[in-house]
């Protein structure tokens, strides 16, 4: 019964489209078999010159010997490259097939051209990476390669171009978001590179509408991830690229681009610290995209006029908060999971809030590791990871199975005046329970008081995670350490816990945890420059 409730908690929010799509695209497997069909891998083709600018130089992840690092984990492949290698789990075999290191630093033509060609020459054995994702990321990875060096190999574009109608038969619909998003800009990738309508009036339709419901007024990505919302700018960057840069199309579509650029720019450099860090929410994780100040450098080179990074916009519909003092950085969560029919990147993480002291982290969030369906998956999309109040042993929202939520919590009270934030959550409503957090946030002192509304008292934990290597010294409701002095209402207790800021990382650290009933008041003052370097 439970794991009925569970799946009907979770399928109930999907799309009709995303239903739809899942069973056909079952069905149509189904059948394919039957009849042993088999995609087109090389398919005739006419590629068009194309100019682009220099676009973000990528991390390096390929080396000599084909030796390659995705993830923080490192394979050699002693001869021929095997693209269907699983034992680093499957994100490491769609990085390998992604071909973002064709847009690295250190590779050469020759280099690259062997990476192409060996793909090309295993391609009736490859799985993974013939699938719609890869498909959209590795096509515009090898059209930036091509362009550059200006390669015309019939081959490579045959090849190419049959794989684009591959991706053109398995749009992810049945996912939506930011994959959906992913297929349309590789489409109009393809579109300008081939000249093919087809493929540019299927990019100009998804991208159209994505973005529109996508981008959120107050500019963030809808499915509140910082780093997913890097990449997307990034891509509506590299469109703004192509489309400025050649005159197929009379530069249709540049307005769209440009104007969900601007408002993306306002939101990131809204949620980015002063030093440059974003913080980890949502299954963010370092070193995976652009950085913020990669971003900006690559707008100045397109001559994009966007909010300047010093002017801070007001965010609004994404939930998150900025609070601004001379000392200290704070975002707060005060918002939905996110969208309702695709909260795969979501957290149980309501109410939870990052602080950065003199542009250092101190309070954050514990990270992202590992994307596989397992427990360490569970235990860091759980509310006990995130600095908020897990009651009684349960999370806010149903986080299962890596990417799935069942029941979620929901904002269903949110006041805000001058210094002070007030929100109340549902995500207990089960046990007729709401969780109301204020903050109220002065020059140099921060005050979070909890308060759980119910007919009888509750086991309540709140959790503040504190960043790796801060000396904490408690002494009952008292917590000191070199940027603060937190004062509780209950008494302190440190325990410890993995904080992860890039995948397959851990890096042992220390969190409060604050057991209390219904009501939890806790005072934190931040110190006094003299102080801080007195410890």
């Amino acid at each position: 019964m439970n794991k009925i409730l569970l799946y009907f908690n979770t399928l109930k929010y999907l799309k009709l489209k995303q239903l739809s799509y899942r069973s056909f695209y079952k069905l149509r497997s189904s059948f394919r078999k039957g009849i042993y069909f088999r995609y087109q891998l090389t398919k005739e083709s006419s590629a068009y010159e194309v100019m682009l600018k220099n676009s973000i130089i990528n991390n390096n992840t390929f080396f000599k010997e084909n030796t390659f690092v995705f993830l923080n984990k490192r394979h050699n492949f002693d001869k021929n490259i095997d693209w269907n290698y699983q034992k680093n789990g499957k994100l490491w075999t769609y990085n390998l097939t992604y071909f973002d290191f064709l847009c690295q630093q250190n590779i050469d033509k020759e280099n690259g051209l062997i990476l192409i060609n060996s793909f090309i020459f295993q391609i009736e054995d490859i799985k993974d990476g013939l699938e719609p994702f890869p498909i959209s990321l590795r096509g515009m990875n090898w059209i930036k390669f091509l362009v550059k060096y200006k390669i015309k190999e019939k081959k490579i574009n045959n090849s190419l171009y049959a794989q684009y109608y591959i991706l053109l038969d398995n749009l992810e619909y049945h996912l939506l978001g930011n994959h959906l998003l992913e297929n349309g800009f590789s489409l109009l990738f393809g579109a300008y590179y081939f000249q093919d309508e087809k493929f540019y009036a299927k990019a100009k339709k998804i991208l159209t509408h994505e973005l529109e419901e996508q981008i959120l007024d107050d500019g963030a990505h809808f499915e509140l991830s910082p780093m997913y919302h890097q990449i997307m700018l990034f891509r509506v960057l590299d469109c703004i690229n192509l489309i400025q840069n050649n005159d197929w199309k009379n530069q249709e579509m540049l307005h769209l681009f440009v104007s969900k650029a601007k408002i993306m720019f306002g939101w990131l450099n809204a949620i980015t610290f002063e030093n440059g860090s974003i913080p980890l929410l949502n299954d963010s994780a370092n070193k995976i995209a652009p950085t913020t100040k990669q971003l900006n450098h690559y707008a100045v080179n397109l001559q994009l006029k966007h909010q300047p990074s010093n002017i801070t916009p007001k965010l609004k519909e994404s939930g998150y908060r900025k609070i601004k003092n001379k000392r200290y950085e704070m975002i707060l969560d005060v918002g939905n999971i996110g969208p309702d029919y695709i909260p795969g990147h979501a957290h149980s993480d309501t109410f939870n809030f990052e602080l950065y002291v003199d542009n250092e982290p101190v309070i954050v969030d514990t990270g992202l590791s590992t994307y596989e369906t397992n427990d360490r998956r569970q235990v860091e999309r759980s509310t006990k990871s995130h600095n908020t109040v897990e009651v009684d042993n349960e999370e806010q929202s149903e986080v299962w199975g890596g990417f799935r939520v069942a029941r979620r919590a929901k904002i269903v009270e949110l006041i805000e005046t001058s210094g002070k934030i007030k929100a109340t959550h549902d995500g207990y409503i089960k046990k007729r329970i709401l969780h109301t957090r204020e903050f109220i946030t002065q020059e140099e002192q921060i005050i979070i008081i909890d308060s759980i509304d119910a007919k009888k008292q509750h086991s309540c934990v709140a959790y503040i995670h504190f960043y790796p290597n801060i000396d904490i010294q408690v002494n009952g409701k008292e917590l000191l350490c070199k940027y603060l002095t937190l004062n509780s209402s209950s008494c302190i207790e440190l325990i410890e816990y993995d904080y992860s800021p890039e995948f397959n990382t851990k890096t042992n650290a220390q969190s409060a945890k604050l057991l209390f009933n219904n009501k939890l008041e806790i005072k934190i003052r931040i110190k006094k420059e003299r102080e801080s370097e007195n410890d």
